[in-house]
């Protein structure tokens, strides 16, 4: 019944009648679900081989917290063992992008164990294009290695507490339980039980004066206490009613994981994980980033970052394989490709160019690389093209003389963003374009 039901619901949304998140089902809240297990990364650790686990997620996962917490977790609990992790956490990006860059920021590394964290960043997203990229996801990584295992872990934010505390998950989580599901892949939900402490009001949402410091490229923030909880107080869960503290919320996920995995640890079987027939066709499995080549490139004044670099964005490097920066207007990006959906995965920012979009010949579409967020730079996306004919597609993309109305954009979005750049005009002054790969499904063409 849940296979029809994600049929029709993917039917109905393309006549626009799904929208509400109270339209989908929820799942009921359950901590762990344990299916069939991690058997094959639970062997390699009884056996004292050296396992990887490789943490694929947004901002949540990015923080040095129960990513951190759990690598040093099973090191401890399997001395023997040798447990290397992989941060392959952006933040800001969801399942959608995840897809694309699972293969260059996490299968790379070979893990035995992949963590997958996008509830709170698929938050907004519709169920079926949740269905779709989680897939993805999942069946890059059998294909890759049929025996590395996959456990979903979940996180919230405040505009999904009334939900959890009604003993239901949120619609991105219930969406993500629907593959779980198909594939027999563990999940655990970090947040019930902080949610509960809330409602008693031991646990406090969002602490803003806390003490902290930035962390993250100034995107986040860090309690440094060292204390879960002082004289009976009230615990401090997050600052910004998201993004947990270090060593208070973040403890209380790695609590979650340490309680679930005394379950999961017992359960399934060793062995290859078979591809089953998938829930969505138009899955993400065919999802890929490709790097620049120079011949695409021509006009302005285009220039290949290198690690090391003065250049501040050259940090950016162990995201993006190639990154190649134009900071002239007239630079064109130009390729074919077939294939069904496009991007380019780049980056936003203070002096973030203005572009000219030209898909197969038609009238270009102008895209800002800036937004009310762009007080510092950070990894984004240019849409190309979805729901395209699987055949030979042609992009051509100009950067432009007029810059972003950055002016009107922060007064509409951030009047304290907007403050900031009156302090500092220049550093928001500039037509930069700074490109890191080509976001596929399908395949470039000559």
């Amino acid at each position: 019944m849940r296979k029809l039901f994600i049929s029709i619901v993917a039917v109905l949304a393309c006549l626009g009648v799904v929208s509400a998140a109270e339209e989908y089902p929820l799942r009921d809240a359950v901590e762990v679900t344990v299916r069939d297990g991690l058997p094959n990364f639970y062997k390699k650790l009884n056996e004292g081989k050296d396992v990887t686990i490789a943490y694929l997620g947004g901002s949540i996962t990015a923080q040095p917290g129960y990513r951190v917490k759990s690598e040093k977790w099973f090191q401890e609990k399997f001395p023997k063992a040798k447990v290397k992790g992989v941060h392959a956490a952006i933040g800001g990006t969801g399942s959608d992008l995840g897809a694309y860059r699972l293969q260059q920021d996490a299968l790379f590394a070979k893990p035995d164990l992949l963590f997958v964290e996008f509830a709170v960043n698929d938050n907004g997203k519709r169920p079926e294009q949740i269905i779709k990229y989680m897939e993805g996801i999942v069946r890059q990584t059998i294909k890759d290695n049929p025996e590395t295992d996959i456990c979903f872990v979940y996180t919230f934010m405040a505009s999904n507490l009334k939900t959890l505390q009604s003993g239901k998950y949120q619609r991105s989580a219930s969406a993500m339980e629907e593959v779980a599901d198909h594939y027999g892949i563990p999940s655990i939900h970090m947040g019930l039980k902080a949610t509960q402490l809330i409602k008693e009001g031991k646990v406090i949402m969002k602490a803003p004066k806390a003490k902290v410091e930035e962390v993250a490229d100034g995107a986040l923030n860090d309690l440094k206490s060292g204390k879960i909880a002082q004289n009976g107080e009230p615990i401090p869960f997050s600052k910004d009613g998201t993004h947990p503290y270090v060593d208070t919320g973040h403890q209380l996920y790695m609590n979650a994981i340490e309680r679930s995995m005394e379950k999961i640890e017992k359960a399934g079987t060793p062995g290859a994980r078979k591809l089953v027939k998938p829930l969505d066709p138009n899955n993400a499995e065919r999802g890929k980033i490709v790097p620049f080549a120079q011949s695409m490139l021509s006009g302005g004044d285009w220039r290949e970052l290198k690690k090391g670099d003065k250049d501040q964005n050259s940090r950016f490097l162990n995201r993006f394989k190639t990154m190649w920066v134009d900071t002239k207007p007239g630079g064109k990006l130009s390729f074919k490709f077939k294939g069904t959906y496009c991007a380019i995965y780049d980056l936003k920012g203070p002096a973030g160019a203005k572009v000219a979009v030209k898909l197969d010949g038609k009238p270009a579409k102008n895209n800002d690389r800036f937004d009310h967020y762009c007080t510092y730079y950070r990894i984004n996306t240019l849409p190309i093209g979805y729901n395209l004919s699987d055949t030979v597609h042609t992009v051509e993309i100009e950067v432009l003389a007029e810059q972003p109305d950055r002016a009107g954009i922060f007064q509409k979005g951030s009047k304290t963003n907007y403050a900031k750049m009156q302090k500092n005009p220049e550093q928001y002054d500039g037509t930069n374009w700074y490109v890191g790969g080509i976001i596929l499904e399908g395949d470039l063409v000559e």
